[in-house]
């Protein structure tokens, strides 16, 4: 069958088609490097820590070394994301990613019944900086508090109205603070009432101190860095766990 034969001769001379480029492995402080144009806190610690939590599985040399391909930098992108901008503890993340939910970025795993424009951001435990600092006058212009609310705050210990290391002021904490305490105050929550808030936010410190304290005084600098990434995470699944329990409760009130 000349045809057939034919067949096979263009296939045998006709030029292999490329493969598809793959991207060469990352070393781990090469992971890091590229992390840290986004995340100027990353450290090599902090993939390791990540590793041991089962988010990310890099493929391990005979000698034992970590290679990291370009899926393996995607997902620790996406991993740091929505510990920056949502929050999300990193067993709700571990959870996410087994489904198959991050693939699309942080903004898939937003709840669901959630306006993105009115999420509440979580600020780091470990501030990079100590940020701006306001006097009581632009505390006032930027929260449209007025100064009666501001002081009752003070009064009940809920804000301080100074900045350790600074002194007299209002960082971004307390201002984002008081903004809450006016969105409350216009349904008749009164400063007094955010004592409640106040005590058990300062349980829920001594419980976590008394859990991280031997290992955040430690001499090891590296105990004291991986104590310090558990409590972002514990701040987070506290919050979390809060949440959770309010819309029970609020549940079982209308049922």
């Amino acid at each position: 069958m000349p045809s057939a034969r034919k067949a096979q001769q263009k296939i045998a001379t006709s030029p292999a088609r490329p493969e598809p480029r793959r991207s060469k492995p990352m070393t781990i402080g090469a992971v890091c490097k590229s992390l840290s144009r986004e995340f100027p806190e990353i450290s090599i610690s902090k993939i390791r820590y990540l590793e041991n939590q089962r988010l990310v599985e890099p493929r391990r040399t005979p000698g034992g070394y970590r290679l990291y391909s370009a899926d393996d930098l995607a997902r620790l992108r996406t991993i740091l994301r929505l510990q920056r901008d949502e929050f999300l503890p990193l067993r709700v993340i571990r959870q996410e990613l087994a489904i198959g939910r991050a693939e699309g970025g942080a903004e898939t795993l937003v709840p669901s019944g959630t306006q993105r424009a009115k999420a509440r951001r979580m600020p780091p435990v470990v501030a990079t900086s100590v940020g701006p600092v306001r006097s009581l006058d632009e505390l006032l212009e930027t929260t449209g508090a007025d100064l009666e609310l501001v002081r009752e705050l003070e009064a009940f210990g809920i804000i301080s109205g100074a900045v350790a290391g600074v002194g007299p002021g209002y960082d971004d904490n307390e201002c984002e603070v008081v903004r809450a305490a006016v969105e409350l105050a216009r349904y008749g929550v009164a400063a007094r009432n955010l004592r409640v808030f106040k005590t058990s936010a300062d349980r829920e410190s001594a419980l976590l101190q008394q859990l991280l304290a031997p290992s955040l005084r430690s001499r090891s600098a590296e105990r004291r860095h991986e104590a310090t990434e558990a409590l972002e995470d514990l701040a987070a699944v506290t919050t979390h766990l809060k949440h959770l329990l309010l819309i029970g409760d609020l549940r079982a009130m209308l049922a």
